[in-house]
């Protein structure tokens, strides 16, 4: 029995000097752990509230960043001037349901927009969901129905945004025959201004060009019942609605507005001109927070700003 004290004294000393490395390991962030994780880690775990599980599997770390090396803020840098904009990290589906019409979906075409009313509620802004050609489904950001590239055994594009500065979010990608598309957020003071264009590297004219703009409710407080009875399409105008509070989404150029419960979702989907072979066209869209009883207004005021001309439209901000 007495060599047994030693032995407990030597295995108690190791345990201690563990716990101290730990701590300090803990408290000092290491170098290893890039600034891109660490944005990742905080995007998820304290501006979307992920679990600390679902943090490190948007951001790639593998162990509990310590607490001195944690973000102070968010990850958003706020200027008090906009609503906050954040890339979505994925790992969580963006859906409550119909999850088998959007299998391993994408974080890279997805954005999410935080209430004013409440910067624990965002919609999630998929733009685009998809893009469909007179090639046929072109791109889709999650697995359903086949694509031109499936057929082609070609694996889907992986991209991230592009985080500009003034917390705007742009991407830009280049598809193996030669299409480029991309798009444009921009935070405002009641919500973002968007953009997408798609420029034909093809040798023949692209026509039938339209794309899928979903936007998600799932994370917004108020607005996640799987319903249709709060929403108001009023083409290119959709709306979803809790009480007097209102998300209103646009484009220009705009081929249908509509909505589906299951997800829940609502959508004001626009269609591309005909795009020549070396040419560029461009969209714009919007999505605008309102809190009133005046919703026809908030309606008439999203559809004045789509028919403006863009340089009207800078010229005014």
């Amino acid at each position: 029995m007495k060599h047994w004290i030693p032995i407990t004294l030597l295995l108690i000393a190791l345990v201690l000097s563990a716990a101290t490395t730990h701590a300090q390991q803990t408290e000092k962030p290491g170098e290893r752990v890039s600034d891109e994780a660490w944005f990742w880690f905080a995007n998820a775990h304290i501006d979307h509230g992920f679990t600390e599980a679902e943090a490190f599997a948007a951001s790639g770390l593998t162990a509990r960043p310590g607490v001195m090396s944690l973000p102070v803020s968010s990850a958003w840098k706020e200027t008090g001037k906009t609503v906050k904009v954040l890339p979505y990290p994925g790992v969580q589906h963006p859906r409550i349901g119909f999850l088998e019409g959007a299998i391993d979906p994408m974080r890279g075409t997805k954005v999410s927009v935080f209430a004013p009313w409440d910067e624990t509620s965002y919609f999630v802004v998929d733009v685009p969901e998809a893009l469909f050609s007179n090639l046929g489904l072109t791109f889709l950001a999650h697995t359903h129905i086949p694509t031109i590239w499936d057929d082609q055994g070609v694996p889907n594009p992986v991209f991230e945004w592009e985080r500009l500065k003034k917390g705007v979010l742009e991407f830009e990608e280049k598809l193996p025959n030669g299409i480029v598309f991309g798009a444009r957020v921009t935070p405002e003071a009641d919500g973002v201004s968007m953009e997408q264009w798609l420029e034909n590297g093809t040798k023949e004219t692209l026509t039938g060009l339209r794309t899928q703009v979903c936007v998600l409710t799932k994370g917004a407080k108020g607005f996640e019942a799987q319903t249709g009875d709060n929403k108001s399409l009023e083409k290119p105008v959709a709306v979803a609605s809790h009480g007097k509070r209102h998300v209103l989404t646009a484009w220009t150029h705009c081929g249908k507005v509509w909505e589906n419960s299951k997800c829940p979702c609502f959508h004001s989907d626009p269609v591309f001109p005909d795009c020549a072979p070396g040419e560029t066209v461009r969209m714009r869209g919007v999505l605008r927070f309102y809190e009133g009883d005046d919703l026809a207004g908030a309606i008439a005021k999203v559809n004045e700003e789509l028919t403006a001309s863009p340089s009207k439209k800078k010229k005014k901000r």
